[in-house]
């Protein structure tokens, strides 16, 4: 059986972040078979070893997870190095376990952003092969014309990367800008903004408003609500 760090299985287990798990190892709060442990990489083998914190057995917690609607202006971390507002500012007051978020969104982008607690459903829904489309309405500085939707829908390769889209159409056109519906397989970092660089097009808005069959919907700007077991399952 295989063996893993004590913090990393405490993290699979969904009861904390990794980095969480292994100051929890270093304040002497875990136990590994009745021993006292101080080594964040210490081996163990997951369903096997008894691991214990604060002298309480580690089970596995029930699958959580949310939807937010993120607002501008926030990053998407738990701990911000440079001191910014993150998107934990949302969930301040909410009695929930511990969360992460399921992908990200920059700091300039709003709309649907996922959390759970359990890493294996993250993963599923981040895979580009695994996980569904993403759909966002991007609002861009220029009127869209059919040699520019032709290219976004062909793709370019941007700093060593083939960006590429799943699907673009235009929203609504306005005198001097326009909005488009950009729908994505797999989301690299600043996808959008940078296919749209690299076509001479600046982002005005960008706003995720769906996650496979999940809209974003009436849900109000910085609000949070549970999903259902039903809507796990679907994503």
């Amino acid at each position: 059986m295989p063996r893993h760090g004590v913090a990393r299985v405490i993290s699979k287990l969904g009861l904390g972040s990794r980095t969480q798990a292994a100051k929890w190892v270093a304040d002497g709060r875990v136990r590994v078979n009745g021993s006292l442990v101080k080594d964040a990489e210490f081996a163990v083998r997951q369903g096997v070893d008894r691991i214990e914190i604060d002298g309480q057995e580690c089970a596995r917690a029930p699958p959580v997870a949310l939807m937010l609607n993120k607002p501008r202006g926030l990053v998407t971390t738990a701990n911000d190095e440079q001191g910014r507002d993150t998107v934990y500012r949302c969930l301040d007051d909410a009695l929930l376990p511990w969360l992460a978020p399921v992908g990200r969104l920059d700091k300039a982008s709003e709309g649907l952003l996922l959390f759970s607690n359990d890493p294996a459903w993250a993963a599923r829904i981040t895979d580009p092969n695994t996980g569904p489309p993403k759909t966002y309405h991007v609002q861009i500085d220029r009127l869209p014309d059919a040699a520019l939707l032709a290219n976004l829908q062909s793709g370019t390769r941007v700093d060593g990367e083939q960006l590429t889209v799943r699907s673009v159409r235009p929203l609504r056109v306005g005198v001097r800008n326009a909005w488009l519906e950009i729908m994505l397989e797999e989301g690299r970092n600043r996808h959008i903004r940078r296919l749209l660089e690299a076509f001479d097009v600046s982002v005005l808005r960008l706003v995720r408003v769906a996650i496979g069959p999940l809209l974003l919907g009436t849900l109000a700007k910085g609000r949070w609500r549970l999903l259902t077991a039903r809507e796990m399952e679907l994503l």
